[in-house]
């Protein structure tokens, strides 16, 4: 029995509560469990210099922890002066996510940035923000349609993600901070709509894992990222 009383593969109950910035294009708090993350869109009508003049836009992310968001007080990585690397990582990989299912040159020639502030972390504060940051995603470009800016969609797909791991000799679903914290092998899975790999980062905690176990986790992941996938659009209002 996993300490949540769950089964295997079931994921925590997950929320996705839209239109909670009323100055963002596109915003999203996702809790999956008691983690919970808010996600902002913003469009801005510019890009990095590397960018202009390219005849296409860009998507990018930047990730951070609040901090209260664990049981104990974090410090604020401004009033350190740097992000650390784990930040680093994980905005990377959210902005990489979003990128695989977004026509860049359907964008034009601007921006959107996607924020993903982890209000309260119980593990998979990443699969979390991407979750949730299609969907602020998918607002902002649904109102740039709305308004005439774009003339066509940019969103080719969805895209969502999900944490594995083998807990207790178990493979199982959708990892709290309990178990993710003693899990054997260690897994986050990133999908789209149309079942393409975005990314896998899969790591023996404690031990390796089999090829066995990982296929295992891959069929957890992508029936936990199909019901995630439903919640998304029922969000976006699709």
């Amino acid at each position: 029995m996993r300490p949540s009383e769950r089964t295997a593969d079931a994921l925590r109950p997950v929320t996705l509560e839209t239109k909670v910035n009323r100055y963002a294009e596109g915003s999203c708090l996702i809790g999956f469990g008691h983690t919970k993350v808010l996600v902002t869109a913003t469009v801005e009508e510019s890009l990095p210099g590397w960018l202009r003049g390219k005849g296409q836009g860009w998507v990018t992310a930047e990730y951070g922890m609040l901090p209260r968001a664990t049981h104990s007080r974090g410090r604020r990585e401004a009033a350190a002066g740097k992000q650390s690397g784990r930040t680093q990582e994980i905005q990377r990989l959210i902005g990489r996510s979003l990128r695989a299912v977004v026509d860049l040159k359907a964008l034009g020639e601007r921006q959107i940035t996607l924020d993903c502030d982890v209000i309260q972390a119980d593990g998979g504060t990443r699969t979390a923000a991407i979750t949730g940051a299609w969907v602020a995603l998918r607002l902002a470009t649904g109102y740039l349609l709305e308004e005439g800016v774009l003339k066509a969609d940019p969103i080719l797909d969805q895209v969502a993600a999900v944490s594995c791991g083998v807990f207790n000799g178990v493979p199982v679903l959708d990892l709290d901070y309990e178990e993710d914290s003693n899990a054997e092998a260690n897994s986050n899975f990133v999908l789209t709509g149309g079942g393409d790999i975005v990314e896998i980062q899969a790591t023996g905690e404690k031990r390796g894992f089999s090829r066995a176990e990982f296929e295992a986790l891959y069929g957890l992941a992508e029936k936990g990222i199909g019901e995630l996938f439903v919640m998304q659009r029922a969000a976006a209002g699709l």
